[in-house]
């Protein structure tokens, strides 16, 4: 059974990642991997306690998403 949940946390965390790289395309960022980190960093320090920012950033992106 153990063997079971590691292997299915495995799969789980390869869709995510699946999911995200395809994101990463959609946003045309694909061969920009610096850029993209400034981004996601700087994006994160502004989202710190600004439910506004992170609102804002929310509907840019297309609506609520966990």
């Amino acid at each position: 059974m153990r063997r079971t949940t590691s292997r299915e946390a495995r799969e789980k965390d390869t869709r995510e990642k699946i999911e995200l790289g395809g994101l990463i395309v959609k946003a045309g960022l694909r061969y920009k991997q610096a850029l993209l980190l400034g981004l996601l960093i700087d994006a994160s320090q502004r989202m710190r306690g600004d439910g506004a920012e992170r609102s804002r950033l929310i509907t840019i992106g297309g609506g609520p998403r966990s």
